[in-house]
């Protein structure tokens, strides 16, 4: 009996989660409630209270669960990976409430009075790996710091991303990306592997389907 009932609970708790995400995505921290919440995921108030201790340690959760069901790949391989799961991630961004909701709230959550950098730790790693891997492989200029252009590339995803939900509510933000890689790759990647995959990006975020699932392949 031990082992259903902890697979409820599970379940329970990724319902009230997922419910959170999309409270959170549609009013916002300050406009969600407790009661918001319960309602979406059609639970009690008991069962709500069993898994989070409120609102806030809700935000925390989306925050640092955001990637749960995005299909990163397994194994890093270098620049034409890293390029792909930059641009998969633009399009989860558009579709999947969990991840759109932790990355928000994560860029928010000075507002919310979290201090909570571990989301963009493991981002920074994930996209360091990838770079390491390029080294690698011969696909860097010399003396390039990867901790250092995974920091930027997250810094400036982020600020892409920002402006892309102003502008465009991120239908954009493909193309954002795309022009991110345009210019962030000649001053990173050696001059056939900056020209290879900045043409690749040419048709990137204008509808074509050329870039948009890494995970899919990722680490085959």
């Amino acid at each position: 009996m031990e082992k259903p009932r902890q697979e409820r609970a599970l379940r329970t708790r990724e319902t009230i989660l997922r419910a959170a995400a999309s409270v959170f995505d549609e009013y916002g921290y300050s406009g969600s409630s407790i009661t918001r919440i319960m309602d979406r995921a059609g639970t009690t108030q008991g069962a709500l209270y069993f898994h989070f201790k409120g609102k806030e340690d809700l935000a925390r959760a989306v925050i640092n669960e955001q990637a749960a069901e995005l299909r990163l790949p397994q194994e890093p391989s270098g620049l034409d990976q890293l390029v792909e799961v930059t641009m998969y991630l633009a399009t989860e961004m558009q579709q999947n409430v969990l991840f759109r909701a932790g990355v928000t709230l994560a860029v928010e959550q000075g507002e919310l009075g979290l201090r909570d950098f571990s989301v963009y730790q493991m981002w920074i790693g994930q996209f360091r790996q990838e770079l390491a891997a390029a080294a690698a492989r011969g696909e860097l200029l010399a003396g390039v710091d990867t901790t250092a252009a995974a920091e930027t590339l997250v810094a400036a995803y982020t600020g892409s991303q920002v402006m892309s939900q102003l502008f465009s509510k991120r239908a954009d933000l493909p193309m954002r990306i795309a022009r991110l890689w345009r210019f962030l790759l000649p001053g990173i990647a050696v001059p056939e592997v900056a020209t290879r995959l900045v043409r690749g990006l040419e048709t990137a975020g204008t509808g074509s389907g050329a870039v948009t699932d890494a995970g899919a392949g990722a680490g085959a």
